[in-house]
């Protein structure tokens, strides 16, 4: 399976369980389809960098998962149909997903010791 990512924008006027349940079902077809999905990030509504469908402002989630093509093409159908997406964007990740590094407790460390340095 290779990764991909995809973001959409959901009409703004969709909140609540309405909101969760369009999150919900996307994940859904993924997981019925064989994907594997990795992450599923949030960032809220925001305004649009133009109007699209007539709204000038979308929630944008970006899903991050491993899938077949087949796959990626049952997602976007399901995406096409539904009124409440108003845009959507799927993205191959030729080198995989890469996961952002935990931070460490050696860099709060440094920074303690330059504090002191200073005194």
């Amino acid at each position: 399976m290779r990764a991909y990512e995809t973001i959409y924008i959901v009409h703004p006027d969709v909140v609540g369980d309405g909101y969760t349940a369009v999150v919900d079902k996307f994940k859904e077809v993924l997981t019925d389809q064989g994907a594997n999905v990795i992450k599923v990030d949030e960032w809220g509504t925001r305004k649009l960098a133009y109007a699209v469908k007539k709204q000038g402002r979308g929630t944008y989630i970006l899903m991050a998962y491993e899938a077949t093509p087949s796959t990626i093409a049952e997602l976007e159908r399901r995406m096409r149909i539904d009124e409440q997406v108003i845009k959507f964007q799927t993205v191959l990740l030729e080198g995989g997903i890469e996961e952002p590094a935990p931070a460490t407790e050696e860099a709060s460390g440094e920074e303690g010791e330059t504090a002191e340095a200073g005194e």
